[in-house]
């Protein structure tokens, strides 16, 4: 059964997806060996601190970490972080969150780098303090800000412009004892951000698993420091364990635990055997990847749709590359007339959401007249249809 009669059975009508790797309309779309393998793990049971830690090998291998683990997501990952700066190896803090009353749980974040997703650090019980203004930060005020209440100063990759450069902010954090964690969940590509913030001194990285690597939607990595990922598996797996049978009983004969900890504050963002697998043979495959084929694939997308909308009256298209936050991807910029009747720019988006298949598009700036496409995950048939669906619409 073909993917497109299998949504049908459920009255679903697909999406062309002109927004790039996008959670609302289901992220990527996974290679044939990858749900293949997805496929294979499902035939078998294994112990998922198992699972976890081969991914851990592997993650380390490729992005130069000292360990690694899959998660439920880059927003898992990002809570799972916070909540290790917080709790560190001690169970008691473990089992205490997200009640950080008594605990150190300040974590710093430059103006410049808040946005809607920092919600993940607050639900591990972080008290995010701002330093800096939305048009600067100045290096004593990172410094200045860091105090015994400190557990983490986090970073946003994709912002650096006018913030605090990532090198300096590893070098006052680090210089006064704190982690630093990296936000890099849509800093692929290019590739090579997969060891870049590991390698300038992030002791945390959490990237998104379903986007530009391929894998299962639902899966994101933690990299970092040995310790601190430890502290992260142990507040995501399932608990129902005995210090005298526990497979990590050697942690507490060493002293390095007190005893197992209760289901901790990551208990909910549990990954399947058959995700972890998928990613894991996604980020095997990332590397083998021509990236320089897929970015020519991509501009070739884009041109097509500007010129194809050139033309069109009431819009204005141009190819921008790279993109508006540096990445190298090249967009579809068009600009609506406003003042054309019917012709808005949410107009036109309702007016492609509408149809069948459903075209999604980047909404952000529709406000102003401007409608985004990107190219990562539209099909080599697409970009003529997204032509002429537009034409239909501002025809009418």
């Amino acid at each position: 059964m073909s993917t497109t009669s299998i949504y049908k059975q459920f009255g679903i009508r697909t999406v062309i997806n002109a927004r790039g790797y996008s959670t609302k309309v289901g992220g990527c779309l996974m290679a044939p060996e990858v749900t293949r393998a997805m496929q294979e793990a499902a035939g078998s049971f294994v112990r998922i601190e198992d699972l976890q830690e081969a991914a851990s090998k592997v993650i380390a291998a490729i992005t130069g970490a000292e360990a690694g683990m899959v998660t439920s997501g880059a927003s898992a990952a990002l809570t799972l972080a916070v909540a290790a700066c917080i709790a560190g190896l001690d169970v008691a803090k473990m089992n205490a969150l997200p009640d950080t009353r008594a605990l150190g749980n300040q974590v710093i974040v430059q103006r410049l780098h808040r946005n809607d997703y920092d919600h993940a650090l607050r639900l591990a019980g972080a008290d995010i303090v701002e330093v800096g203004f939305n048009y600067a930060t100045f290096p004593y005020e990172l410094q200045g800000a860091i105090n015994e209440k400190t557990v983490a100063v986090f970073f946003l990759a994709g912002e650096e412009y006018r913030s605090l450069p990532f090198p300096l902010v590893a070098e006052i954090a680090h210089g006064q004892g704190v982690p630093v964690i990296v936000d890099a969940a849509a800093a692929l590509p290019p590739p090579e951000n997969l060891s870049k913030f590991i390698s300038q001194g992030a002791d945390l990285v959490a990237f998104s698993g379903g986007k530009h690597v391929q894998g299962p939607q639902s899966t994101g990595i933690l990299c970092g420091k040995k310790d601190l990922i430890l502290s992260a598996s142990l507040q995501q797996q399932d608990m129902d364990v005995f210090p005298e049978t526990w497979s990590y009983r050697n942690l507490i004969d060493q002293g390095t635990l007190a005893g197992p900890p209760h289901h901790g504050l990551g208990r909910g963002f549990k990954v399947g055997k058959e995700e972890i697998i998928g990613l894991l043979t996604a980020l095997e495959h990332y590397h083998r990847r021509d990236f320089i084929a897929e970015l020519e694939g991509w501009k070739q997308r884009i041109h097509q749709i500007v010129k194809g909308l050139e033309t069109v009256k009431g819009l204005k298209a141009r190819y921008v590359f790279p993109d508006q936050s540096g990445r190298p991807v090249p967009a579809a910029h068009v600009h609506v007339d406003e003042n054309s009747p019917g012709s808005g720019a949410h107009h036109l988006i309702n007016e492609l959401q509408s149809g069948d298949p459903i075209i999604s598009v980047y909404e952000t700036f529709a406000s102003n007249g401007l409608i985004v496409m990107f190219p990562e995950a539209l099909k080599d048939v697409e970009p003529e249809i997204i032509v002429r669906r537009f034409r239909e619409i501002l025809s009418r």
